[in-house]
């Protein structure tokens, strides 16, 4: 298998990473705190929830809020946690604001976290 290098940059941020069957350079510590932060925004069921619900279509948060069950506040707020951290981007129509998730790259982490409990099943 050849090695694949994906290189990921951001205003602070340059790094590359080398993946190959079992190799992978170890990121600086700024990209592993910004990584590991990253992670704990997945550590909450209503933000994992509202990610979901934003896979297949774009939402306001009353949409949002109707289909999890969940008050417009606690929408608003796991919302705002969201977007800043770029997992969901939104625009306006009239005064709403309707969201969407951020990137491809949301998809695949969702996808990839659901494949991989599975597979230990």
């Amino acid at each position: 298998m050849a090695n694949k290098t994906n290189n990921f940059t951001d205003s602070q941020t340059e790094y590359v990473l080398e993946t190959s069957t079992a190799e992978m350079q170890i990121p600086d510590e700024d990209t592993l705190f910004d990584l590991a932060e990253l992670y704990k925004i997945f550590g909450d069921s209503s933000r994992v929830k509202i990610l979901f619900s934003l896979l297949s279509r774009e939402m306001s948060v009353n949409d949002i809020a109707d289909e999890l069950s969940m008050t417009q506040s606690a929408i608003s707020h796991q919302l705002r946690i969201l977007k800043t951290n770029r997992l969901v981007k939104y625009r306006r129509e009239g005064k709403s604001l309707i969201y969407t998730l951020a990137d491809e790259h949301v998809t695949q982490i969702l996808q990839l976290g659901v494949e991989h409990l599975l597979e230990l099943k």
